[in-house]
């Protein structure tokens, strides 16, 4: 049986833009967009930079909660990646946490090219009162949101598989999920089929619920 095809990958092609403390710093509103959203400790900025093959588009840092601002790469003319702030964990002040809530609730209410969002969540520790937050607006808003279960090298297949399944049961209409590690790359050709389609570049369609 022959091996199956790989997947393009035009994000590696991406470069910073911009990064907005509020809406109206944004691109225009048009095109495709994508957020990917997570925990400040989930690895997101790690995953950001496998997608893209560049070890510091996104930065990564050991104190985290450093990414304060919807920080914005293009992938072409009307093509980006909205990386959005972590928090969860990051020590910040009240009123930064709650101006941030409503500027991603606003985010999410009213970004037209919005198209996806990936929500980057860490194997070991899934479903936190943030995640099950950000689940709810994609629900809330009927946007398509797909899980990275990332660190999936921290566990064992077994055990990494559970964790994939237990959290697929919880999972509202129109969300996804996989196991993803940035060491070994491990489900980056699954992440690219769900991003290629969300961005109308390939045929792939993201997964349903039940897709490994």
């Amino acid at each position: 049986m022959s091996e199956a095809r790989k997947p393009a990958n035009p994000f590696r092609q991406a470069e910073y833009l911009l990064a907005a403390h509020h809406l109206r710093q944004l691109p225009a509103d048009s095109g495709w967009e994508v957020a990917i959203a997570g925990r400040s400790n989930a690895g997101k900025s790690s995953a950001i930079n496998v997608l893209t093959g560049q070890k510091s588009l996104a930065r990564t840092s050991k104190t985290p909660g450093r990414t304060q601002q919807i920080v914005i790469f293009t992938v072409d003319e009307e093509r980006r990646i909205a990386d959005l702030p972590g928090y969860g964990y990051a020590k910040v002040p009240q009123d930064l946490k709650a101006h941030w809530q409503s500027v991603m609730q606003d985010y999410f209410d009213t970004r037209r090219s919005l198209r996806g969002v990936v929500l980057v969540m860490d194997i070991r520790h899934p479903m936190k009162p943030f995640d099950a937050m950000m689940l709810d607006w994609c629900a809330q808003t009927g946007l398509p949101c797909h899980v990275l279960m990332t660190k999936a090298d921290k566990l064992k297949r077994g055990p990494a598989q559970s964790a994939l399944l237990k959290l697929r049961k919880g999972l509202p209409e129109g969300a996804s999920a996989q196991v993803f590690s940035a060491r070994s790359r491990e489900g980056l050709d699954q992440w690219l089929r769900v991003m290629n389609g969300w961005y109308g570049l390939a045929d792939d369609t993201p997964p349903t619920a039940d897709t490994a």
